[in-house]
């Protein structure tokens, strides 16, 4: 039985990822951004910890963690929480810039920075669920594809940094997927939102656990996976 510390547990993939998990009777953290979502996913997932901390506000991350209970040894830190906001270069605004760049990217490597010590003592691994647009940029996507770059590069240098530790690192690349987060984006989009065009929640799962259960002899570096629709 490993430990995880999960980001994003309490929706879309995350939630999958979490369920998944929990199944198997794995040792689960769950990040929760106030003490209301943390008694709200203690609920959902009984016999998880839950752990308080503001990914809008990575300065604090450090302060928040360092005043809670946190595990000893992480097996893996699933990255999976984050943000969107669309709209050209010309209409964003810095305020919708910094939002995402601190939950998607600036976060993450927080985060990351903290917990490395715990990964080093099991070797875990760390796995970042980036997105499509971590490997181009289309219009209106601009300040999120750029968060999401950025985090490709921020995974890219830690497997590097991490590999004599044996740390691995994965990043998985999903499609457009049928999660609240992919309802939000079709309202900006103005489009009409099917669910049934998507790959669902539970297929992203399936590749990060897919990711975590490969033998220690091998890493998956790079995972896209996308909708047969």
């Amino acid at each position: 039985m490993g430990t995880h510390l999960i980001t994003g547990a309490g929706s879309g993939i995350g939630e999958a990822v979490t369920e998944r998990l929990a199944e198997r009777g794995e040792e689960l953290w769950l990040l929760a951004r106030d003490a209301g979502r943390a008694r709200e996913l203690a609920g959902r997932f009984p016999g998880a910890r839950t752990v308080v901390g503001d990914l809008a506000d990575p300065d604090k991350l450090s302060w928040a963690l360092g005043h809670q209970a946190l595990p000893e040894r992480l097996d893996s830190l699933l990255h999976i929480a984050g943000v969107v906001d669309l709209g050209e270069v010309g209409e964003l605004t810095p305020k919708l810039w910094t939002r995402q760049l601190a939950v998607n990217l600036v976060s993450p490597a927080e985060l990351t920075r903290l917990m490395l010590p715990q990964l080093r003592v099991a070797q875990g691994h760390v796995v970042f669920v980036n997105s499509g647009a971590g490997l181009r940029a289309n219009a209106q996507w601009g300040a999120y594809a750029a968060s999401k770059h950025g985090l490709k590069a921020l995974a890219d240098a830690l497997r590097w940094e991490e590999s004599g530790n044996g740390v691995r690192v994965t990043t998985v690349y999903p499609g457009r997927t049928a999660t609240p987060m992919q309802v939000k984006v079709h309202q900006q989009e103005g489009n009409d939102y099917d669910p049934e065009r998507w790959m669902t929640a539970g297929s992203v799962a399936t590749t990060v656990l897919t990711a975590l259960d490969l033998p220690r002899d091998a890493e998956i570096t790079d995972l896209s996976v996308r909708p047969l629709a």
